[in-house]
């Protein structure tokens, strides 16, 4: 196990394999330390979303040499039962949130495709979708209550090492905050889809954007299948 797995598990969290050895530098840096102890003074004191040993759910649900499209989201849902480590994902039996619901009618609206009856995103992930954070944990209740404690700069890393990857990807940056990560992609070789946030306070913005038809023209263009973007649905 490499520095960064270990200093992971001291947190109670553990770095999935395939990521371990392109975010090795950060395993040194100080950061990373503080981090991992504000977690588990968190863990100890307050309830935490998502689960202990969810953390990292997005990066095990799709290894880095499988990245296709990389989504960014900001902040973990932070009510109960919602978040479980990819962004905008909700476990089977959850209702799905405001800014999914309008994330499936821009998905109807733009390939015909009908919002299913959850919102657990597991089949795009599999298909090469890194569903990320840009923050991967927060205490109940209080949304951003864990930003600026470290988890900016490790997925900083994370969108870098998808960038120097030498197959081309796709990144959703969805909002303003997300789009504040572009300098971290190379645009030379990389595609970005921007627009507005699915949040209801943007979605009339969000609406008409058709992301999804970008994303896949552009896998296409690269000499790959394009995402079936499809959620199966949980009731026959």
């Amino acid at each position: 196990m490499t520095d960064l797995a270990e200093t992971a598990a001291g947190a109670g969290i553990e770095l999935p394999e395939s990521w371990q050895e392109v975010l090795a530098d950060e395993a040194g840096k100080p950061y990373f330390a503080e981090l991992a102890a504000f977690l588990a003074g968190e863990r100890a004191e307050h309830q935490v979303f998502p689960p202990a040993g969810q953390e990292f759910s997005a990066l095990a649900a799709t290894p880095y040499d499988k990245v296709r499209v990389l989504v960014l989201g900001q902040d973990p849902y932070h009510d109960d039962g919602q978040a479980h480590g990819m962004s905008f994902s909700v476990l089977p039996g959850t209702k799905t949130p405001p800014s999914l619901r309008n994330i499936f009618k821009e998905l109807d609206a733009d390939l015909g495709i009908p919002a299913p009856d959850n919102g657990y995103l597991m089949h795009w992930a599999e298909q090469g979708v890194l569903l990320l954070n840009a923050v991967l944990t927060v205490r109940a209740h209080e949304a951003n209550s864990h930003k600026a404690k470290g988890w900016e700069k490790f997925t900083d890393a994370v969108i870098k090492a998808v960038s120097d990857r030498a197959e081309p990807v796709v990144f959703v940056l969805w909002g303003n905050y997300a789009k504040k990560k572009l300098p971290l992609i190379d645009t030379s070789r990389h595609v970005v889809v921007q627009g507005a946030h699915p949040s209801p306070l943007s979605a009339k913005l969000f609406f008409g954007s058709r992301p999804f038809s970008q994303i896949n023209s552009a896998l296409e263009e690269f000499g790959t299948e394009a995402i079936d973007w499809r959620i199966p649905n949980l009731k026959a």
